[in-house]
């Protein structure tokens, strides 16, 4: 490690010694449940255990939870799932709402209950963001590892148990009910270049209410720093950091143009940590979970509330850019027309949830359970550290009228307006068991929900609407502002039976009424049939579905780079009809699944199965349709452009990129893979050995594209080649007397991305404006050491991707001519030597940390 700062991680491990006096116990629990534990997901069957489910359910433990690295549970199952991969950085506002997804599939396609209660989701909605483009799903990031007993994640189409959302499957995170004692935690660590400082702590302690009552309650506090990528900026100097200067001394500047001002003061520019990778952010959140059992009704109540600040690194704008004349730096704004400037995005994040409930019998064995939620998340967006161009050349031109009193000047902060969101459940399940002579007694279960969903973009002030705006991020003008909103009513019955000893068999059936599409009906059968103690097979076949969120439907914006615009159009508006882009209508999906449950020899518990899901009329993202390309316009796109001019919004003149993109339902799809699982606790004369060992294959492929014009290569690339096909996760823990280690081996497929040049056909001289972009299929290593003090001290040191792995580095491009100032990567990136974004291990390499755990 030696960029890793030793004495600075020294100094984060002795404060976090000596400001605790609390302590926890040592890792001794094996890294999943055994099949063991009560299940309350996928089933409505009470008493039902992990290892006697019919439908594929992991069990992850506290425990489990404790070993990994940076707290956040969306890193938690990452490296715990197989089929899970977690989104391990975004841009711009996609740094805020960092989401994961099962199988291969959206986001959207998995729903997160918190105790068996759906979860709202996330006003932000993902845009520049690849194969997570659409992602509207709820933050698990906003969940703390410490509030949660365990994670119960279904691995099947559930959409008919739980309503839409749950074509992939569903994520339950159980909160923890302890009525006394407690724990703290303090984390500290960085990536292996000295970038990405976090410094976390958590503390979770239970009460008792009455006699028969408890409130638990954690308190979480993270905040992490900037990482950048690359070396510097491709308008700027050349791969080896050499700034362009031709032999008249002329700079290319702005837009690659070579007529603009060269000051020598600019070749002692440093560019090394301008582009933005991770956000700066500040985490503060407060989770409990209470109830009180007054003897035949239980009042139960739990939720959170949330404040993040984050600040995201903006392209970087060179030294000529908010002048009045790009030839005389005395036009130009403060000293951009010396440094240039790194404008800022900084969002507030305010999240609330709540749930209030009651359950008990009612007599005769029928048993309820009345709830109300409500979440709320709430955004507002500023660009910090920017200028106005056109209002600073506009001022600075009347500065220069006879007569003027007029200073030059432009704004530098603006308000660019924000996002709203908010949903409100209310649910009532009923349950009761007969006996009708069958192996075990008949579970029959039906109840309703109601769910009223609003979404509101918030338009922004006048500095961030006028013309194109600050630079980086306009705000949100009028014609993008809106409140949108939809009701929803849902009703199911379940019918849960054993004929004979060893053979279940569960039937499920969900009405669904929307107030904006209509309605839907969907079944789901479930079978499990246990041959012996040592074999058991099992199947599903169900129909789900999956209602558009209202920001798919709603959100439009311009996404802007230093050279670059792309217009994302609401589906639906007049804009986008012009291209074809109707309004969205909702998913429909067939789901299969098969397998089998062997334990072969005592305490080898292996679980296989296999699955099928279709996909018709799959709302996904497009890439960008280019209208310029290389400064040039793109033959053809005459549509486009007049979808442009639709919109009525002022953009920056002389853009090397302009392009729109917009939510489809244009594609069917078909997923099918194969999911494994193979746990064995070893007892040792001096010690306790768990192994696991979890993969997963899964494949993607389109099955029908109804228009390849707006749905395009690059966008298919996204849905069939941007996840691995296999993920294989072997686990080792071991502990002996106070001393443990975690040993954890990742090994991802290929992924691969259709990845597009910024210049113009013509500059391509032939060759292809799009080729493959592919991160290797490569092995992550992570270890953790750690050490019981006391019973109530433990301390441990670890890492996250031991040996800094990353993925490949963009092509340079060969035969053709790039100008100064011109990306001359496949990729079209203006950043030097950074790495590809979508391999599913990140770009940050090696993290290494620290941990003291306290328990009392």
């Amino acid at each position: 490690m030696t960029r890793l700062s030793a004495l600075r991680l020294s100094l984060i491990l002795a404060s976090s010694w000596s400001a605790c006096a609390i302590a926890q116990d040592a890792p001794q629990e094996p890294q999943a449940d055994e099949g063991a534990a009560i299940i309350v997901t996928g089933t409505r069957a009470v008493g039902m255990q992990a290892a006697d489910s019919a439908a594929p359910i992991q069990v992850f433990s506290q425990e489990a939870l404790s070993h990994v690295g940076q707290p956040n549970l969306n890193q938690a199952l990452t490296q715990m799932v197989p089929s899970f991969t977690a989104q391990t950085q975004g841009t711009d506002m996609s740094n805020f709402a960092l989401s994961a997804r099962l199988r291969g599939l959206s986001p959207n396609h998995t729903l997160v209950m918190v105790n068996g209660k759906r979860r709202h989701g996330s006003a932000i909605l993902q845009v520049i963001a690849g194969p997570f483009q659409g992602s509207a799903a709820p933050s698990i990031d906003l969940i703390p590892p410490d509030a949660v007993s365990r994670i119960e994640v279904l691995q099947d189409g559930a959409a008919a148990v739980y309503g839409t959302d749950a074509i992939a499957g569903a994520i339950n995170l159980i909160l923890k009910d302890q009525d006394e004692g407690g724990s703290f935690k303090v984390t500290g660590g960085q990536y292996y270049n000295s970038e990405g400082e976090l410094f976390s702590a958590s503390g979770n302690v239970g009460f008792k209410l009455g006699e028969d009552g408890y409130f638990n309650l954690t308190a979480f506090h993270r905040r992490q720093s900037y990482t950048s990528t690359g070396t510097g900026q491709v308008t700027m100097a050349d791969i080896d950091g050499n700034p362009y200067v031709s032999a008249a001394g002329v700079y290319p500047g702005r837009f690659g143009s070579t007529n603009n001002y060269y000051n020598p003061a600019w070749a002692d520019l440093d560019l090394k940590g301008i582009n933005g990778g991770q956000a700066k952010s500040q985490l503060n959140l407060l989770f409990y979970n209470m109830g009180y059992d007054f003897g035949g009704v239980e009042l139960y109540s739990f939720g959170d509330v949330s404040r993040r600040v984050g600040y995201a690194k903006q392209g970087y704008r060179p030294p000529n850019r908010i002048c009045a004349s790009p030839t005389n730096l005395a036009t130009c704004f403060g000293d951009t027309g010396t440094f240039g400037m790194v404008p800022q995005q900084k969002v507030e994040q305010k999240e609330y949830s709540f749930t209030i409930g009651a359950k008990g019998e009612l007599g005769g064995g029928w048993n309820y359970d009345l709830s109300t939620t409500y979440g709320s998340d709430q955004n507002k967006i500023w660009t910090i550290e920017s200028a106005h161009r056109a209002l600073w050349i506009e001022s600075y031109q009347a500065s220069l009228l006879p007569g003027s009193t007029v200073t030059p000047n432009t704004p530098t902060d603006a308000y660019d307006g924000g996002f709203k969101l908010s949903q409100l459940t209310n649910t009532l399940d009923i349950r009761k068991e007969f006996d009708i002579g069958m192996a075990a007694p008949l579970t029959f279960a039906f109840g309703g929900e109601y769910r009223r969903d609003t979404y509101e973009i918030v338009a922004g002030d006048f500095a961030s609407t006028y013309k194109e705006g600050v630079q980086s991020f306009p705000g949100y003008k009028d014609v993008d502002a809106g409140k949108h909103s939809r009701d929803s009513k849902a009703g199911y019955i379940n019918i849960i039976a054993t004929p004979v000893d060893g053979w279940t068999v569960d039937l499920a059936g969900r009405y669904e009424d929307y107030s904006d599409f209509g309605d839907t009906k969907i079944g789901k059968i479930t079978t499990r049939y246990d041959i012996s103690g040592a074999l058991a097979i099992r199947g599903t076949a169900s129909t789900g579905f999956r209602a558009p969120t209202l920001a798919e439907s709603f959100y439009s914006t311009v996404n802007v780079g230093p050279t670059s615009a792309v217009l994302q159009l609401p589906a639906g508006s007049p804009a986008a009809l012009l291209l074809g882009f109707n309004a969205l209508k909702p998913e429909k999906s067939t789901n299969f699944s098969a397998g089998i449950v062997l334990r072969p020899v005592p305490r080898l518990a292996i679980t296989i199965d296999g699955y099928y899901i279709k996909i018709k009329d799959r709302i996904s993202a497009t890439a960008s349709l280019p209208a310029i390309q290389g400064g040039l316009p793109v033959a053809g796109a005459e549509n486009i452009l007049a979808a442009i001019a639709a919109t009525g919004l002022v953009l920056d003149t002389g853009l090397q990129t302009l392009g729109v993109a917009s939510f489809t339902n244009l594609i069917d799809t078909e997923t099918y893979g194969v999911d494994f699982a193979a746990h064995y606790p070893v007892a040792l004369d001096f010690g306790k050995l768990d192994l696991s060992l979890n993969a997963n294959y899964n494949r993607t492929k389109i099955t029908d594209n109804k228009n390849p014009a707006l749905f395009s290569a690059q966008s298919e690339s996204y849905i069939e080649d941007a996840s691995p096909e296999y993920k294989v996760v072997a686990g080792m823990n071991f502990t002996s007397g106070p001393f443990s280690a975690n040993l954890r081996q990742t090994f991802y497929g290929k992924t691969s991305v259709l990845v597009r040049s910024a210049l113009s056909a013509a500059a391509m001289n032939g060759q292809p404006l799009e080729r493959d972009g592919i991160v290797k299929a490569t092995g992550i290593t992570d270890l953790e050491l750690g050490y019981d003090f006391t019973d109530a001290v433990t301390f441990s040191i670890g890492a996250n991707n031991l040996f800094d792995k990353r993925p490949e580095k963009p092509k340079l491009l060969s035969g053709v001519t790039v100008l100064p100032g011109q990306s001359p990567y496949e990729n079209g990136t203006t950043t030097w030597n950074s790495y590809y974004g979508h391999g599913a291990y990140g770009s940050a390499g090696g993290y290494y940390y620290a941990r003291i755990d306290f328990k009392f």
